[in-house]
């Protein structure tokens, strides 16, 4: 034996185990739709109807009805930003990791439209937590600040304008199934950058560039 090495592998999920993870996520998703139509003042029967599991089960997985809200938006947090690691991790520039977050979250609003609708119910709140959207936009801020590539005095105050920008955007993508979510969102992401101090040419170059392809996202937009 290799010293160090544990003497066993990790035992295999047995068929309890998935069973309750499917549970878990039957939850998920269905406070997930819930969410996504503002529908919080549901009953955890309801929930339990939506995801086709037993009244008793949800106990088991959670304390209660805000417990599993909170989970689910946690969820969809991650979510976005797993994607949005994934869509960023080829690129040095940070200006331009922010630019290609912004331009990528807009188009969301057309593939994923249930996942953004979590985010729009949700609100200003999002730029207030410690996952997804706000920790990689202020962590992408402040190295643009650093590299000379944004003028900015207060990243978090940079933070809230550019969440306010994008929760704007997308509420505007939602309520007009018309609008042109690819060109309104890299005109967005352009006037930010204006207004983080990069010029016109440089921002519209930015804004111009091949976006890397989003994978698609398993994502029921009724989430029940």
């Amino acid at each position: 034996m290799i010293r160090g090495m544990p003497d066993t592998a990790p035992a295999a999920p047995t068929r309890i185990d998935r069973r309750k993870e499917r549970t878990r996520a039957a939850l998920l998703a269905a406070a997930t739709g819930f969410l996504a139509e503002g529908s919080t003042t549901v009953s955890i029967q309801q929930i339990t109807d939506a995801a086709d599991v037993g009244f008793g089960s949800f106990y088991n997985h959670f304390e209660s009805k805000e417990a599993l809200f909170e989970a689910a938006v946690a969820d969809v947090l991650d979510t976005y930003a797993a994607l949005r690691d994934e869509l960023v991790a080829g690129y040095d520039d940070p200006a331009e990791v922010f630019a290609v977050s912004f331009r990528m979250t807009g188009r969301l609003q057309r593939q994923v439209p249930a996942m953004v609708k979590v985010l729009l119910n949700e609100g200003v709140g999002i730029l207030l937590h410690d996952r997804g959207l706000a920790p990689r936009a202020i962590h992408d801020i402040r190295e643009s600040m650093t590299a000379g590539r944004f003028d900015i005095d207060n990243p978090q105050l940079a933070l809230m304008a550019a969440g306010g920008a994008l929760l704007g955007l997308l509420q505007l993508l939602d309520s007009d199934p018309s609008a042109d979510a690819d060109l309104l969102s890299d005109q967005m992401t352009s006037r930010l950058l204006r207004a983080f101090g990069m010029d016109r040419d440089e921002a519209e170059r930015l804004c111009a560039r091949p976006l890397p392809a989003v994978p698609d996202l398993e994502v029921d937009p009724t989430g029940h």
